[in-house]
């Protein structure tokens, strides 16, 4: 490849606005409508581009749910909570939502979920949520909802649109806590680069990029936990495919430490 060749192959700049003017969200809202109240405020279009919805907003808009005092422990959530010094409501939502616990240790929980998915908890959340005694559950199906929204959007007005639902999740290794997309409608999840060449000539033999989980990072940027941001438009980056989270479970056959 030229000079001249490489530098055409810059990718544009790529643009993200947060959308603040969300109201807090309650079981059975309308979305849609309320992200797209949002973008109108924020002089946004919501088209050709991606938008970025947080997971909390997504699963209380579809009543997913829970007051700790509805729940009835069982023994081996009591036995967990008495150990780990927990809640035995919150440990009991956990066990319900759990496919297995992976490990669990240092006061800490962590489980697959029933969709495939490794983290923390089950994904169970008590902050930023209705009530002092509530917990928050992730989607039944995330991808199902990034679909409906964007099929909400599009009758909106919102055309080529996709939508990327966010989480935070930690990571094993490594300290802090990153955005990872848990679902999505209008964008292949990963972009499969591999048969490319990089900058020296050499060809890429590996080498797959998760898309979805840059973009849910990136705006994980903007979406201040104490700001009440829970949407981010982001625009300039390409929309080729379509899939959703088990385009980012690995194989446990392909995965050295299973």
């Amino acid at each position: 490849m030229s000079v001249s060749e490489k530098k055409a192959a810059i990718p544009a700049p790529i643009q993200m606005t947060p959308l603040a003017d969300v109201p807090a969200v309650q079981p059975g809202d309308d979305l849609a409508a309320l992200l797209h109240a949002a973008a109108k405020s924020a002089g946004v279009a919501l088209s050709e581009g991606v938008l970025v919805v947080c997971q909390k907003i997504v699963s209380k808009a579809e009543g997913r749910i829970v007051a700790l005092a509805d729940i009835e422990p069982s023994d081996e959530a009591i036995r967990i909570a008495e150990e780990d010094e927990k809640d035995p409501r919150h440990v009991e939502i956990v066990l319900r939502e759990s496919a297995r616990i992976v490990r669990r240790g240092r006061g800490v929980m962590i489980c697959e979920t029933r969709h495939g998915m490794v983290c923390a908890n089950a994904g169970v959340d008590l902050s930023n949520t209705p009530g002092s005694d509530v917990a928050v559950l992730l989607p039944d199906d995330s991808d199902a909802s990034a679909r409906r929204l964007r099929e909400g959007l599009a009758a909106l007005g919102h055309a080529d649109l996709a939508v990327v639902i966010s989480d935070t999740f930690g990571r094993p290794w490594r300290e802090g806590l990153v955005d990872v997309a848990i679902g999505s409608s209008g964008i292949a999840p990963i972009a499969d680069i591999r048969g490319s060449q990089d900058w020296m000539g050499r060809e890429l033999q590996v080498t797959t990029m998760a898309t979805v989980d840059q973009l849910a990072a990136g705006a994980g940027l903007l979406m201040i936990k104490d700001a009440g941001i829970p949407a981010v438009f982001v625009e300039g980056v390409p929309r080729r495919g379509d899939g959703g989270l088990s385009d980012l479970l690995r194989n446990p056959s392909e995965d050295l430490f299973r």
